[in-house]
């Protein structure tokens, strides 16, 4: 093996390290991130969910039950769920419910299911 050959795995080996310490500062820096958003998320869900309770207590306090069920006083939780339900949509994308993970989950339960009604 000749000296450029050396040189060369020499490089190779460096890139290779300096990509996986990047690979892994940057898989670092994505799960901080993620996480983040998720906290954010779920204080925004806590604050609307105790702010709204808050809320309706004191309209119902001050307003008699025939004018409570109006839109005027479910105003703000229909909104600001408006406001949580695309907070959600971005935090978890608009794949959660049917994504391609999910589907592939449901394949391999249903064959599951299958080979266990073909053992009994």
């Amino acid at each position: 093996m000749g000296l450029k050959n050396k040189t060369m795995n020499y490089k190779n080996d460096l890139e290779s390290n300096n990509k996986n310490a990047y690979s892994s500062q940057e898989a670092y820096d994505n799960a901080k991130k993620r996480v983040g958003q998720l906290k954010g998320f779920y204080w925004h869900l806590l604050s609307y969910i105790v702010i709204n309770i808050v809320i309706l207590i004191m309209i119902s306090r001050s307003v008699d039950s025939e004018h409570f069920w109006t839109f005027n006083v479910f105003s703000t939780v229909f909104y600001w769920g408006i406001g949580i339900f695309f907070h959600f949509m971005g935090v978890f994308g608009k794949n959660v419910f049917l994504s391609k993970n999910w589907e592939d989950k449901k394949v391999q339960e249903y064959i599951e299911k299958e080979e266990k009604q073909n053992w009994e």
